[in-house]
């Protein structure tokens, strides 16, 4: 008899969980909407603004662990709460921010809000895959993450229409009526949240319920960082999140300098990329039914590399339509290298987990870097993200491989 894809016991505890996913998607890509919008009211440079993407990626090295113990400690419920109410305190820290109209309390702001995201993400996902059998937890999760998606098509979306307009684009006033908006939907979100009462999860772990688990991975007495294939994903993953940053932080620049578009304009072509990321999803989720994840994952992350190259050329809209592609790509690798990161890992698992979600501190690395270069020409940055795709490349073709 086929698994169902959850209980109905579970049913409203997923919805709300589900609905976290989305939540960090919005202010994920609003981040880069705040880019460009301090570049015109602070005045800040490329590579000053790129730092908005290093607090909030920062934030994921500072409580990825932390949230994983929390969550161990106090069980998901609370796991949750914990991050959106720290969610929350970074949305109303924008109020004082916009006041002093400080590049540096934003960027305070921003991460108190981020550690809050990376709190979610951290619970999120394990919380996901316990609300119904094991053997449909993937399925549980890649429908949390198409929810996830819609929020990063939603995050520019509201950027351009009330941040980044022509009526509202030079002073700070919209972003701060956006973020208390956003603080107070979240508070409603944790208020009901703990008003639900989460049904008994088993959250051991139990060979027994999935015949797939070989039990000699569970008993394997070999230590985490023994597995090689774990540390190249952390490695892959580093580098993954490092370009998507990047890529991101400066895509609004691209279409106001290169190819002349209003800063509002830009901000919805970032959130039409968001949608081919979508379809890159599904359209990944098909092919692997008859290619192999991790030889999918090296011909997209060469795919990116080629768009890249095309973006660097500043060739109107074949270069701009590249840009665009790269979300494209972009769209299976997060999941896929996490997937084969943790592949016959047994025991060591939820805490391999951890660790691969820390990698996502990529993405407060190389923005900065790019916008060095972006500070002299935005579409030569584009170039920088090739090292990134090689890497990935890389280790979907020789370095996920398991060892005895």
């Amino acid at each position: 008899m086929k698994a169902a894809f959850t209980e109905k016991k579970y049913l409203v505890t997923l919805a709300f969980v589900i609905s976290l996913f989305m939540m960090w998607g919005v202010a994920m890509t609003m981040g880069d909407v705040l880019n460009k919008h301090f570049q015109n009211v602070l005045h800040v440079s490329k590579s000053q603004s790129g730092l908005v993407q290093f607090s909030v990626f920062g934030a994921y090295a500072v409580m990825g662990i932390p949230a994983g113990l929390f969550m161990k400690r106090f069980g998901y419920q609370r796991g949750v709460l914990l991050g959106l109410l720290l969610f929350a305190a970074g949305a109303f820290l924008f109020i004082p921010a916009a006041n002093a109209a400080s590049f540096s309390f934003f960027r305070f702001s921003l991460f108190i809000l981020a550690c809050g995201m990376a709190t979610l993400e951290t619970v999120a996902h394990p919380f996901v895959a316990s609300l119904g059998p094991q053997s449909t937890s993937d399925q549980r999760l890649n429908f949390a993450q198409a929810f996830n998606g819609v929020g990063t098509i939603i995050g520019p979306a509201v950027g351009g229409m009330f941040i980044l307009s022509s009526a509202v684009a030079a002073d700070l006033e919209s972003v701060k009526q956006v973020y208390i908006i956003i603080g107070v939907i979240v508070v409603a979100v944790a208020i009901a949240f703990s008003l639900i009462k989460i049904p008994s999860i088993n959250t051991s772990f139990d060979p027994h319920q999935d015949q797939s688990v070989d039990q000699k991975l569970v008993s394997a007495p070999k230590r985490l960082f023994q597995h090689k294939h774990f540390i190249w994903a952390i490695v892959a993953q580093f580098f993954n999140v490092a370009a998507q940053g990047g890529t991101w932080a400066f895509f609004i620049n691209y279409g106001h300098e290169k190819m002349g578009l209003s800063d509002e304009k830009a901000s919805y072509y970032f959130s039409f990329s968001m949608v081919l990321m979508m379809v890159g999803r599904f359209a990944g989720t098909f092919l692997m039914r008859y290619v192999k994840p991790n030889r999918l994952l090296a011909l997209f992350a060469f795919g990116n590399i080629v768009m890249c190259i095309i973006v660097a050329q500043s060739a109107g809209w074949i270069s701009f339509i590249a840009l665009l592609m790269i979300n494209f790509f972009f769209s299976i690798m997060f999941p896929t290298i996490f997937s084969l990161g943790l592949k016959d890992l047994g025991r060591h698992t939820q805490q391999a987990s951890s660790f691969i979600v820390m990698g996502v501190v990529g993405g407060a690395v190389f923005p900065p870097l790019m916008g060095l270069v972006a500070n002299k020409d935005v579409a030569s940055a584009y170039y920088l993200p090739i090292i990134c795709y090689a890497v990935i490349m890389l280790f979907g073709l020789k370095l996920f491989k398991t060892s005895d």
